[in-house]
């Protein structure tokens, strides 16, 4: 018996967590922030946005105007290292203040930035998809604050924190990935899997996405790919019993 996967439309049942595209610098720590343009935008990820512009596609999206040198959504709320969800340092090791904050001023950020998008994850897990995936891309090589300085890493990573869905689905996905991509798919490595996808799997199965920033493909035909790779998923999806 397959799957009906209309409820919404021609939609896939898909919720894409998009985290890290965001540039924005906030008002409440503009003044403080010794970043450049470009230094905020290489500690996020580039291309994700063209890469993952996918709203259209799937029934739920969700993603952040918010720089990750900011305020990054993939680390606990009491997660206070140096590349932790206020950072101090850009994964590059870069000073991201010209003073430390106040424990007010970084309580503020995360109320005001951080808290919603996950409270806003929690509420649309019941609202029907069948798979959360937080999307992500990464740097040809591991960064210096990362881990796997310096090594070339993969065309694309899939994790799951060994668990975070049936293993089924995460083979699946990462065949179809392959196939879309024409690139080989690396399992939980360099990253297993982030706090979004470990924290979100009690409400509904996710998985984290790493697209290298490696320029086999420009942007767009990345996005192409990825979009190909998520409906052929999904067609595989609604087949099982």
């Amino acid at each position: 018996m397959t799957r009906d996967l209309k409820r919404g439309g021609s939609k896939l049942p898909l919720l894409l967590s998009v985290p890290h595209a965001g540039l924005t610098v906030p008002s409440e720590v503009k003044s403080l922030c010794v970043l450049s343009e470009q230094e905020v935008a290489e500690d996020g990820d580039v291309g994700a946005r063209q890469i993952y512009a996918l709203e259209s596609e799937v029934e739920f999206f969700v993603t952040t105007e918010v720089a990750r040198a900011i305020v990054d959504q993939n680390r606990a709320e009491d997660d206070f290292r140096r590349d932790g969800v206020i950072k101090t340092h850009t994964c590059w090791d870069v000073p991201v203040y010209r003073e430390p904050l106040s424990d007010a001023l970084k309580q503020t950020l995360i109320e005001k930035y951080h808290r919603p998008y996950h409270q806003q994850l929690v509420s649309l897990a019941t609202q029907g998809p069948v798979l959360g995936i937080d999307c992500h891309t990464m740097a040809a090589a591991g960064p210096p604050v990362g881990p796997d300085p310096g090594k070339e890493r993969p065309a694309a990573c899939l994790s799951d924190a060994h668990g975070t869905l049936p293993k089924p689905w995460f083979l699946a996905l990462a065949r179809c990935l392959e196939e879309a991509l024409g690139k080989t798919v690396s399992l939980n490595d360099p990253f297993q899997g982030g706090y979004i996808t470990r924290t979100h799997a009690a409400e509904l199965p996710w998985v984290q996405l790493e697209l290298s920033r490696a320029p086999y493909a420009s942007f767009e035909e990345k996005g192409e790919r990825i979009g190909s790779a998520l409906r052929a998923w999904c067609s595989w999806y609604a087949e099982q019993p």
